[in-house]
């Protein structure tokens, strides 16, 4: 039998804490117990659920999280080939694109007037590195990179408009997480798996550098050792097994233990779309996705966990009985670039899904309430933004 979690928060897992700082990583035996969950037969899923559900609601009892929020695409240029990418393009492709300051500056006001406050910066990886074009555009407008055009973009928005930046970069130095840093009061990676065997030739990250595990667990701990709210997750259905999800869950929280910087994970399913390499690779049951859900819920107790709606319509409601609190962000003017063809649930339609399960949907800003003070407490322009947009509770303030 699945053993409860405590009333103190601690983990199901018999020898794991909740405590966030300096514990040791996770025994032989917890790995051993969650791999076992990750893969329950149908009659066990309702006990998995329901313990991932009193986790859940023992860590936020009755209120279910989203962030209204506008999809920047910076540039699709990326040295990255993955699998799964339609949002990557190389020069000259259609649709290859480097937004300009003026259509940063335009789609964040337009958001702005529908009530965001989130700017989601998303962008290829240091396409400069290989791209000549890439390195012309940037001479032109005056940067050195594409993480010091980022730089810029993020502090033009948070000086211009209400939005607050959230970039999601790639790979980044401990220099640019600092630098990032001061224009934004988060960002994000997703880790997406441990597994280094998913580079090899023909895998979902073929010529894919900066998907190495290593280099992406780096990035996620440098951030930790700066005290920046971070967002991160995984990807499944891109080859990895069960136990892979587990373990890449396990290096999560491992460093959320050390540094207690991990605001959101994020467990996002792979979805087919005609013209990638993995057109033809089976997308995860919704089985998996509850599986996987709920066995992070209970490895992870004290942290914000997340799936992206659009990705499991038209029924994604059943999402919160695996033990989620968090719907992403969703966007009332912009699409998932990264998923194009699965818009997103209009934000009456979340609210009314989410109440018939007997939750309150409250609109977060792009750093959760708990972390908030973190990024309050410094001063500057971006503490003084935070300030203006938040309430007493720490949510986005509710505009009449």
């Amino acid at each position: 039998m699945l053993r409860q979690a405590q009333s103190d928060g601690s983990s199901v897992f018999s020898d794991r804490s909740a405590v966030a700082t300096e514990l040791p990583s996770v025994s032989s035996l917890a790995r051993e117990e969650a791999c076992r969950w990750i893969r329950a037969s149908d009659d066990e899923l309702p006990e998995l659920l329901a313990n991932a559900r009193a986790a859940r609601d023992r860590f936020k009892p009755g209120v279910i999280t989203h962030s209204r929020k506008v999809f920047i695409p910076l540039t699709n240029l990326c040295r990255d080939y993955c699998g799964y990418c339609t949002f990557r393009r190389d020069p000259g492709q259609p649709g290859a694109h480097t937004m300009t300051p003026d259509e940063v500056l335009h789609v964040a006001r337009a958001s702005e007037k529908l009530g965001c406050t989130e700017a989601l910066f998303s962008l290829g990886d240091k396409p400069e590195l290989i791209f000549p074009e890439m390195r012309d555009t940037l001479r032109k407008r005056g940067f050195r990179s594409t993480l010091h055009y980022l730089e810029a973009m993020c502090e033009l928005v948070l000086r211009e408009t209400s939005l607050l930046p959230h970039p999601n970069p790639g790979l980044m130095s401990a220099e640019w997480i600092a630098r990032l840093s001061a224009v934004s009061p988060s960002m994000g990676l997703m880790l997406e798996t441990i597994n280094p065997a998913l580079l090899a030739a023909g895998a979902a990250h073929d010529n894919a550098p900066d998907k190495l595990p290593t280099k992406r667990l780096r990035t996620i701990e440098e951030a930790g050792k700066r005290g920046v709210p971070f967002t991160t997750g995984i990807l499944i259905g891109i080859g990895e097994s069960p136990e892979d999800r587990v373990d890449a869950l396990i290096a999560i929280h491992d460093l959320h233990r050390r540094y207690a910087h991990i605001q959101e994970v994020i467990i996002q399913n792979f979805r087919v779309k005609p013209g990638i390499p993995m057109r033809n690779w089976p997308e995860p049951s919704r089985g998996e996705m509850l599986r996987t859900i709920a066995v992070a819920r209970l490895l992870m107790p004290e942290v914000n966990l997340q799936a992206p709606p659009n990705l499991s319509d038209p029924d994604y409601e059943q999402l919160l009985d695996a033990g989620i609190n968090d719907w992403g962000g969703v966007s009332p003017l912009t699409p998932d670039f990264i998923n194009p063809e699965r818009p997103w649930p209009h934000v009456d339609d979340l609210e009314r899904r989410t109440r018939a399960k007997g939750f309150e949907l409250r609109q977060r800003l792009p750093v959760y309430p708990e972390f908030m003070e973190r990024v309050a407490l410094k001063p500057g322009l971006l503490s003084q933004k935070l300030m203006q947009v938040s309430d007493a509770e720490r949510y986005a303030r509710r505009v009449a």
